[in-house]
């Protein structure tokens, strides 16, 4: 599985529309998505998923494709991948998506994948897994065989039981071309409904380097995640090299409840890191200059990401990228 950071051919967005959960706040919405689009488009194609598709909700983290990549000297796996001479071969990997452990609708979000590939808008070996959940949010890689998750993810209720845990490591390992799987015990956000992405809280960056959340009064288990990550060695025997993002102060629905705000929640594509901002001018800043020192090659834009995070996400979630 690449890492986010290797080179790209397109980033896929599913349109919000007046059928999703985003229909009382609609124009607003589509005004973030609109600025993503064009960010995107500046640097590499953008793939829309519209309403000529049929789907619940937007997040294409999470119901889209998993694209691995296989040299063609190894076709040991994927017996169906197509020789070439000039490039890897990605092969598409369609998980199921059930809502975060069936919290929501995700009956047409599930089918997305396959109408792509159907209808050639995506290319590559298609290879459907959807007896086994896995959201993109829930897995990072360092395109190097190390993946990152966390345990109160993938063993979360309506997931994967009765799977245990050293079985859907296999099954990472095996679909994921990974050596090396790190579960993280402790992380989470307040008003998260994913039960704990890593995408919301570790990012693994260039020349083993995690980006993570730092934590406040109200998130003490992320002290704990911080002290786990320091102790965690890479497959050298090297610890990583760290770089805290603040935790953006408070952000409420309408009835009180604090939203899972995070900065990690940020897009690398062609060229630039795209960053959730939340009208947090001191916070904003230190989190894109922090995630500046992870990619200092790349140009940082900042998104205004207070819409988004009113349906409990931000752009990572709003995104995937096809390599």
């Amino acid at each position: 599985m690449p890492a986010e950071w290797e080179p790209q051919s397109c980033v896929q967005l599913t349109w919000p529309h007046a059928g999703t959960d985003w229909a009382p706040m609609l124009d607003e919405i589509t005004a973030v998505y609109d600025e993503m689009k064009r960010e995107i488009e500046r640097r590499e194609p953008v793939l829309i998923v519209g309403n000529d598709i049929p789907h619940n909700d937007t997040w294409a983290r999470d119901h889209g494709f998993i694209t691995v990549v296989e040299e063609p000297a190894d076709s040991s796996r994927h017996p169906h991948a197509v020789p070439s001479s000039d490039a890897p071969t990605p092969i598409l990997l369609d998980f199921c998506f059930n809502g975060w452990g069936e919290k929501f609708p995700a009956e047409l979000d599930n089918q997305i994948n396959r109408r792509l590939y159907d209808s050639q808008r995506v290319t590559g070996t298609y290879e459907p897994h959807l007896d086994f959940v896995l959201e993109g949010g829930s897995i990072e890689s360092d395109g190097r065989g190390t993946i990152f998750t966390t345990e109160c993810c993938l063993m979360a209720p309506h997931r994967n039981q009765p799977l245990s845990r050293q079985q859907i490591e296999e099954r990472l390992k095996t679909y994921l071309g990974a050596q090396r799987v790190v579960w993280l015990q402790h992380g989470s956000l307040i008003g998260d409904d994913t039960d704990g992405h890593i995408d919301t809280l570790v990012r693994i960056c260039p020349d083993d380097t995690l980006l993570y959340i730092g934590s406040d009064d109200d998130h003490p288990d992320l002290l704990l995640m911080e002290q786990e990550l320091q102790a965690l060695l890479t497959p050298e025997g090297k610890p990583y090299r760290l770089l805290k993002l603040p935790l953006p102060r408070p952000i409420t629905d309408e009835d009180g409840q604090r939203l899972p705000a995070t900065y990690a929640n940020y897009l690398v594509i062609n060229g630039a890191v795209l960053v959730p901002t939340y009208a947090q001018p001191d916070l904003d800043a230190v989190a894109l200059d922090t995630i500046r020192q992870a990619y200092p090659d790349r140009e940082m834009v900042g998104i205004d990401c207070r819409a988004v995070i009113r349906q409990h996400g931000s752009l990572h979630c709003c995104t995937m990228q096809y390599y």
